[in-house]
């Protein structure tokens, strides 16, 4: 079995998916411009990614290729409908990054309100302020929303519980009860419910994918309804906010922001891109880098090799996160 690893991976992902028998080509270097001539030249019968984009057009050139795989819990960078539309499952590896990713939300969230890049950089210019810094709230008995409560939103509530914090959160999976044996209370569930309880939160950390639902829902309805001077972290996809009603909102409402990600940033690991929401006076900002730990990262590698050994020796995917398509693909066979 081929396998083309096409950005960067551990050197225990590789190892040990060739002490399984793969063959691996690995190219860090591949870009979604490049993606196609790399599928059909290197004709790999699994294709792994973590952040390179594979569009309908790479999809189109692969010839055995049957299973593509996300490392990591996000997938918005694969087009799944034109994948199963060809017959190739697409997975991710769901929960093997919950943990830096809530990391960074809970670093984020200390930031906001210790304001560390701007006391570090007073200091470096010669200025001592205790005065202006010394004005923090602190996290503890604050009001967290955990805004999508899967594997990463239960990490962050497990450390925000232990900062003191009130965590509170919304879920259509799990119920009142499962959520407060997980440390939350439950609020909402329906937007209506959660826009009525915002006033009353002191910081939202978001943990949502983009869906159709999801994108573009937190809006300036969202924001409008969040208490001025609250704090405002997303660790997950940038599409799900609207940029703009947010940088409105820390104009008019004083909230503050740190971002990991955001719409329309590059696809590739470095570029000179600077987004006008980087540049909002109250934004903090971060490089995707949410899942970046060398902990994660092996434990992703991990899960890559237990996937394709599954796929290998059964020829069953796990984690499959297009089965609409390629029903709809397998109907009109």
């Amino acid at each position: 079995m081929r396998v083309l690893i096409a950005d960067k991976f551990e050197v225990e992902g590789v190892e040990g998916l060739r002490s399984i028998g793969c063959e691996v080509i690995h190219e860090p270097g591949v870009t979604p411009d490049t993606m196609a001539e790399a599928i059909g030249r290197v004709d790999p019968d699994v294709l792994v990614v973590r952040s390179t984009k594979v569009l309908a057009p790479a999809i189109a050139a692969a010839k055995s290729l049957r299973f593509i795989i996300r490392a990591g819990s996000g997938y918005d960078n694969i087009d799944r409908d034109a994948a199963g539309a060809k017959g190739i499952s697409v997975s991710n590896c769901p929960g093997m990054n919950a943990v830096a990713v809530a990391e960074l939300a809970m670093g984020h969230l200390i930031n906001l309100d210790r304001r560390l890049p701007e006391q570090d950089a007073a200091l470096k210019s010669g200025t001592w302020n205790k005065k202006e810094y010394g004005k923090s709230r602190g996290l503890k008995g604050l009001n967290l929303f955990v805004h999508g409560f899967g594997a990463i939103g239960q990490e962050v509530a497990s450390r925000a519980k232990a900062f003191g914090m009130n965590v509170y959160t919304t879920s259509h999976h799990l119920t009142a009860g499962e959520v407060e044996r997980l440390g939350a209370t439950m609020i909402g569930p329906d937007r209506a419910g959660v826009l009525a309880k915002l006033p009353q939160m002191d910081a939202v950390s978001v943990h949502v994918p983009v869906t159709d639902e999801t994108k573009g829902s937190l809006n300036s309805e969202f924001f409008g309804a969040m208490k001025p001077g609250a704090y405002f972290v997303n660790t997950s996809r940038g599409p799900v906010v609207d940029e703009k009603a947010l940088m409105d909102a820390c104009k008019t409402k004083g909230i503050r922001a740190a971002l990991d990600v955001y719409c329309d940033q590059p696809a590739t690991a470095e570029a000179d891109w600077r987004p006008e929401v980087a540049c909002q006076h109250g934004v903090y900002c971060s490089h995707h880098c949410g899942a970046s730990t060398d902990q994660a990262q092996l434990a992703v590698a991990e899960e890559v090799v237990r996937l394709v050994k599954v796929y290998k020796d059964t020829g069953s995917c796990e984690n499959v996160v297009n089965a609409e398509a390629l029903r709809t693909a397998s109907a009109g066979a």
